[in-house]
Parts: structure tokens; C-alpha cells; sequence
């Protein structure tokens, strides 16, 4: 949630650890107030393919502020194309900025998968009952 109160959704990459995702923010981040006051959370991840397979998750944040820089956020960002010297670079420059930062981790209480094949959302399961009956009719 914004300051004003309006709906807030910002990118941030992640990773999963066991059964936790876990998503690495600056200790200033606005988002933080937020989370404070409400841990509840829900999680979109979607695949750019077709069909598109899309997991939901809803859950609840535990904070945990930490110095230095979290290994899960070298992790997640390590995936892009970096020559060994342009990680190099990187890392270096990223540990010079942060003095530290705060691991999000969220606990999963509802998980669904919609495949587009076996699951759909619950609107398209509601619309292709009602043409099946339709056609049957």
C-alpha cells in the first residue's frame, strides 16, 4: 500500500528457499511501513509461454534486517549475463552502496496453480460450464 493509501505493486525478483520465498530490499524501502503493520502478502508468478502456467500465493512476511548484503540477493541477482569481471564490478559496487538490508521472507498459507489446461481461473471454469450447458441444452 502507498503512502495515500492507493494499491502499491512494485517488481522484485526472488528465490525460492525450502519452502519460503525470499526477496532482499533496501532498509529504506517504502514498502517496508507496510509490511510492518500488515505482513499479509500474495504473489503472482507467471511464465511467458502459451498456455501460460501462473502460481498464486498468498501468505505472511517475516522481517529480518541484516548487514551487509544477504547472499540470497547475490543469488538472485546473479542470474543475468555478466562477464566474471562484470560480476566482479558488480558485487563490488553493491557492497559499497548497501550498508545493509532487510530479507522478506514469505511463508505460504495458499498456494493454487492455473495452468490454463487441467486448472483455470474460477471465471473461465464458470464461462465453460455454462457453454457446456448451453450446448447440451
Amino acid at each position: 500500500m502507498a503512502t495515500d493509501g492507493t494499491p502499491r505493486r512494485i517488481p522484485i525478483s526472488f528465490v525460492w528457499i525450502g519452502a519460503q520465498i525470499v526477496l532482499c530490499t533496501t532498509k529504506n524501502a517504502p514498502k517496508l511501513p507496510a509490511l510492518r503493520e500488515n505482513p499479509a502478502v500474495a504473489r503472482t508468478i507467471g511464465t511467458e509461454v502459451h498456455p501460460p502456467e501462473i502460481l498464486l500465493i498468498r501468505g505472511t512476511v517475516e522481517l529480518d534486517e541484516v548487514d551487509g548484503i544477504p547472499d540470497e540477493y547475490l543469488q538472485i541477482n546473479g542470474g543475468y549475463q555478466m562477464t566474471p569481471e562484470q560480476r566482479v564490478e558488480w558485487e563490488a559496487e553493491v557492497r559499497s552502496l548497501y550498508y545493509g538490508m532487510v530479507r522478506i521472507v514469505v511463508t505460504p498459507t495458499w498456494v493454487k496453480l492455473i495452468d490454463f489446461e487441467e486448472t483455470l481461473p474460477s471465471a473461465w471454469e464458470e464461462l465453460v460450464r455454462e457453454r457446456a450447458e448451453r450446448q447440451n441444452a
